[in-house]
């Protein structure tokens, strides 16, 4: 990424802010108030801040957890706080990277289970691991089940 992710934080910051957007401005102080716990976190093992892979890790974390409440608010008949978690989704995707579209998970699946020999379920950590050096184009959540399923799992 040219502009690293906590740059266009404080820009989106900014930017909300002066357009007097407060749902967008509370949104965006929330990634940047969860960050900052986050690199805390990582402060005792030598990192002072987190990277982008592990940022992209933590929006989608906050992405996953609002849409678990959006199923229960939707379950409580609250709309309304189910309206403002989606939101705030929106918000929090739009610093996501673009994701890769079901066939495109599908083909790296595929070429994975190829290049590691995969033959059975018990060569999933090496499909895996090979899945992830895609980096933050490919949503693990995704790919995990269909590499179960090609495996036989």
């Amino acid at each position: 990424m040219a502009e690293d992710l906590r740059t266009r934080f404080t820009a989106a910051m900014k930017e909300a802010m002066l357009a007097k957007d407060a749902a967008t401005t509370s949104t965006v102080r929330m990634i940047i108030a969860k960050l900052k716990e986050v690199d805390i976190a990582a402060r005792p093992s030598g990192v002072e801040k987190v990277g982008d892979d592990q940022v992209v890790q933590m929006l989608r974390s906050m992405v996953k957890s609002r849409r678990e409440s959006v199923d229960m608010y939707r379950q409580g008949g609250r709309q309304e706080l189910a309206d403002k978690e989606l939101a705030e989704i929106a918000v929090i995707e739009g610093f996501l990277p673009q994701q890769m579209d079901e066939a495109a998970v599908a083909a790296a699946v595929d070429a994975a289970i190829a290049e590691t020999g995969a033959t059975s379920v018990k060569d999933m950590g090496k499909v895996m691991a090979v899945l992830k050096k895609l980096g933050s184009a490919l949503d693990m959540s995704k790919a995990n089940p269909l590499v179960k399923a090609r495996l036989g799992g």
